[in-house]
């Protein structure tokens, strides 16, 4: 089931933004031979107008054919060059290929305001000035790998209700708290009730808290803090969603920068890089955990997809944008070989990164 979601979480957001390419390019009059559902080879095709609609094999996306996007003597001269994206003004083909990163951040608001609509999971004290949390509870937000919370099968989302050891347990539980029992406790079994799920199931786990260093506290391994439910109308749900969508687009866009800059100083590690097969790990807990929380990964990913295609890379838009710039400043166009080439070069780097990034997210399921 997680499999299936994933690959429709990614056809939407694929699609919205081959649709922000693809309705920009016709509104400037270039144009577009081919739409397509899924990456070739071709199921099927119609063909309404001057567009071939298709389906094709691989369901992992889609992609919009322009015309005149890859200059050659056929869309740079012929008959139709009129038509022809290479032969648009520089600020109509900025827009065309912007378009499908602005549908990206268009999609991740109306998500996340659909999220508040509905009940967004929001931190005490970061909810909306006039509204007050409902279901506030002490919840898991991420478990540390071969950690005893993570050996006792706890989860990010799961609520947790009762902590006790023998006959001491804890009344009131927040992150504070639960801190100071475990490091009152030591080294001693402690056992953990916890809530999971959208039907609320009970689960219990005994946790047995470890040393990193013979001089460091006793952890169980875990990240928390006290998530409590928004629910907004519908004026004031959309207005903080574009607020929180700014405040995630600048988060992300910090923490991409930052990985690639480690990248670049030999520092980087794979480990805080997740590919489609950890993805659809995410969105199996993301689903089991509510649908809300499934809209608010949606969101995340739609986000991350267009600061990814914001990248001066060739092959993503926003190599093409920095193509188009250098054309602007040097007042003639790029040779179309080079611009060809660099875009080929950069599509099978991108796609031998998938790759790599892919066998690591396996390598670590075993």
């Amino acid at each position: 089931m997680s499999i299936i979601i994933f690959f429709i979480i990614l056809l939407v957001l694929v699609l919205v933004h081959e649709c922000g390419h693809f309705f920009a390019a016709k509104k400037f009059g270039v144009r577009v031979d081919e739409f397509g559902f899924g990456f070739p080879p071709k199921i099927f095709g119609i063909k309404k107008g001057e567009t071939e609609y298709t389906l094709n094999a691989l369901p992992i996306g889609g992609f919009v054919k322009i015309f005149g996007e890859n200059p050659n003597e056929e869309n740079t001269n012929g008959p139709d060059a009129s038509r022809s994206f290479v032969n648009k003004p520089k600020w109509q083909q900025a827009i065309i290929l912007f378009a499908g990163v602005a549908m990206n951040f268009l999609l991740a608001w109306i998500l996340f305001s659909i999220g508040f609509m509905s009940g967004l999971p929001t931190s005490a004290g970061s909810e909306p000035t006039g509204f007050k949390l409902t279901d506030v509870n002490l919840t898991v937000v991420s478990v540390l790998e071969n950690s005893p919370a993570g050996a006792a099968g706890l989860r990010s989302g799961d609520k947790i209700v009762a902590l006790s050891s023998g006959d001491d347990y804890i009344e009131t539980l927040n992150p504070d708290t639960l801190k100071s029992f475990v490091l009152s406790h030591g080294s001693k079994e402690i056992n953990l009730g916890y809530m999971r799920g959208q039907n609320k199931v009970f689960h219990s786990a005994k946790i047995t808290p470890t040393q990193t260093s013979l001089d460091s506290d006793p952890k169980i391994g875990i990240s928390m803090d006290m998530i409590g439910t928004t629910k907004l109308p519908f004026f004031t749900a959309f207005k903080e969603g574009m607020l929180l969508n700014l405040a995630v687009t600048k988060d992300t866009a910090l923490g991409l920068f930052t990985l690639i800059g480690e990248g670049i100083q030999g520092k980087g590690s794979l480990e805080s890089i997740t590919g489609p097969v950890g993805i659809v790990g995410i969105v199996g807990d993301a689903y089991e955990i509510g649908f809300v929380y499934l809209l608010s990964l949606a969101a995340l990913i739609s986000i991350n997809l267009a600061i990814i295609n914001l990248l001066p890379f060739p092959a993503l838009d926003g190599g093409r944008l920095l193509f188009l710039l250098i054309e602007k400043i040097k007042g003639s166009r790029l040779n179309p070989k080079f611009a060809n080439t660099a875009n080929m070069i950069g599509f099978a780097i991108l796609i031998l990164l998938m790759i790599v990034i892919t066998w690591h997210d396996v390598v670590k399921l075993f």
